[in-house]
């Protein structure tokens, strides 16, 4: 019965998509093949453009639409550093709906809107969100300390979401971190999300770029397996960022949690891109299929969800299946009340 039903919200009906969930645009990691399973499957894939070249974006973009026979989808930019130019290559390529994380958007936005575009930001606190829509955003998402990746707010996202849904009005808001599966996205729309950004679930997906020896990873941490700390900084210094402790994990810990310049490893190369290039221990970068190293000399990004990851599964199943449990939920509460 409620495997086709669509959850209506706020959200669904301005992008005019069946499903409030989004796909975190997770760099590298999701690439145009995983984003567009989740806009075919009647989500909003998220494509994460921060560090590519003009021209790469260009054609990711190019091969997202085309994916998606022109279906919409998110295509974001941390603004840790001036993404005039690449926000430029996005928009000529055809993105419309541009979203931004960890800094201030003002001087984007009305370049975004001019060009026809629908702006997102994510908050980390109602203040940031009341500034937001002053801005004139047209959706907030609110991510909780239980993310993976980078983590921009100290709020868990159980306290966060109803917050930012407070002082948002009629924006539509999605909550994200330590989400994955139809539990967590019924529970964000009680809480007054109009939808949910899910990252780790969908790494652990065939469409991911991730190594299967991430995915391995991710199938077999616990919730408690996850760190935050600041120590994968190799292309994104001073900023937190949650992963599975390994063993580059372990052996910094063992030595005291000694900062940059003083830790076990430090610039040992520890593996290869699939286009060959190196990646140094603490850096950013985690290992993709096509590239060579061992997962424990690598970060490996996930949220505090992933002790509700069991299994790999295609996108557009996972996309099915949290809608399909989430309707029951829903359905299951309001039979009760």
């Amino acid at each position: 019965m409620f495997a086709s039903t669509p959850l209506s919200t706020s959200f669904t009906r301005l992008f005019g998509i069946r499903h409030p969930i989004v796909s975190a645009p997770m760099g590298r990691g999701a690439p145009p093949e995983l984003v567009a399973a989740v806009t075919n499957a009647g989500g909003l894939g998220g494509l994460g453009l921060t560090w590519d070249s003009p021209q790469r974006i260009i054609e990711l973009v190019n091969k997202v639409r085309q994916l998606t026979n022109d279906g919409p989808f998110l295509a974001n930019f941390v603004l840790e550093w001036d993404q005039r130019e690449r926000l430029d290559a996005a928009l000529s390529a055809g993105a419309r709906i541009i979203s931004f994380f960890w800094g201030d958007p003002a001087r984007y936005i009305d370049h975004a809107k001019a060009a026809g575009a629908k702006v997102v930001q994510t908050v980390g606190t109602p203040e940031e969100a009341r500034r937001a829509v002053e801005l004139g955003v047209d959706v907030i998402v609110a991510q909780g300390n239980e993310a993976g990746g980078h983590v921009w707010s100290r709020l868990s996202t159980m306290v966060l979401v109803p917050l930012v849904a407070e002082v948002a009005g009629k924006v539509p808001v999605l909550a994200a971190g330590g989400i994955a599966d139809g539990r967590g996205l019924a529970a964000a729309l009680v809480l007054g999300a109009s939808g949910a950004l899910i990252g780790t679930r969908f790494l652990a997906s065939p469409e991911a770029a991730y190594h299967a020896d991430y995915k391995q990873r991710l199938i077999e941490a616990l919730a408690t397996d996850t760190v935050e700390s600041m120590l994968f900084d190799g292309g994104w210094p001073n900023a937190p960022g949650r992963a599975l402790r390994n063993r580059t994990v372990q052996i910094w810990e063992d030595a005291g949690r000694p900062k940059p310049g003083s830790r076990p490893g430090e610039g040992d190369e520890v593996g290869l891109t699939p286009e060959g290039n190196i990646i140094r221990r603490y850096a950013i970068a985690s290992k993709l299929s096509g590239g060579t190293g061992n997962i424990d000399d690598f970060v490996i990004w996930a949220g505090q969800s992933v002790g509700l990851v069991h299994d790999i599964r295609p996108a557009s199943e996972i996309v099915t299946g949290v809608v399909r449990e989430a309707s029951e939920i829903l359905a299951r509460t309001a039979s009760q009340t």
